[in-house]
């Protein structure tokens, strides 16, 4: 997919930073609390955490490589996206208020105010129609790596798989960018991501039983013997 021309971030800011006001208290005790008190919120905006680069590594160790498949008969109305959460909530608003910090939503559901710190690109976006909802593990890949062959409602549980880091609040120029491309071929900006970002994909392809191509695989290995 074509990269649009980014557009200037309305400001760029780590969320761990927030932490450092924690400084002004004297008691180590007090200084322990606010600390966690501030973590809290940040630990929370954010996909659940990935299997460990160890996990990561002694998957892929076990993993043979295989030809990737056809996109023929492929399209996204194949993965049934976004399903409802609850009430007027779907997928895409649950993580986009998931991800976010202060978010606020109306009687739709619709995000109306917040931040999103994109973790590929280090952007921080004060309006939801700047982020995208990636799905780690593309669809289109997901098709050529062994979901052409599931039900429609399998494909429609991993589209929206909320309890695997499958889905992050990303700039969407650089969604865009990444379109259906595995580690072997893209990667995100930030370098500091990326060993996170492998542990991601790995552990989704792993319990959805996706195959990997050989410089998939290749490029994960590489990355996750230096995290």
């Amino acid at each position: 997919m074509a990269l649009t021309s980014l557009r200037t971030p309305s400001f760029y800011a780590r969320r761990a930073g927030r932490a450092g006001r924690a400084g002004v208290l004297a008691s180590a005790v007090a200084l322990a609390a606010l600390t966690s008190l501030v973590n809290a919120p940040a630990a929370q905006a954010s996909p659940p955490a990935p299997i460990s680069a160890a996990a990561a590594r002694s998957y892929l160790a076990t993993v043979t490589p295989a030809a990737e498949g056809s996109l023929s008969g492929y399209s996204r109305a194949q993965f049934p996206h976004w399903s409802t959460v609850s009430g007027t909530c779907n997928t895409r608003e649950t993580v986009l208020k998931r991800d976010g910090v202060n978010v606020v939503t109306d009687s739709a559901c619709a995000s109306v105010s917040g931040s999103w710190y994109s973790e590929y690109d280090g952007a921080t976006w004060t309006a939801a129609s700047d982020v995208d909802i990636d799905h780690m593990v593309p669809l289109a890949e997901a098709w050529r790596s062994g979901a052409s062959s599931w039900t429609t409602d399998r494909r429609q549980q991993f589209a929206n798989d909320l309890t695997r880091p499958q889905l992050i609040a990303v700039t969407d120029n650089v969604n865009q960018a990444k379109g259906d491309l595995d580690p072997g071929k893209w990667l995100p900006p930030r370098t500091a991501y990326r060993c996170t970002y492998a542990r991601m994909w790995v552990q989704v392809k792993q319990y959805w039983g996706l195959s990997m191509d050989s410089g998939e695989k290749t490029a994960l290995v590489n990355l996750l013997n230096g995290c």
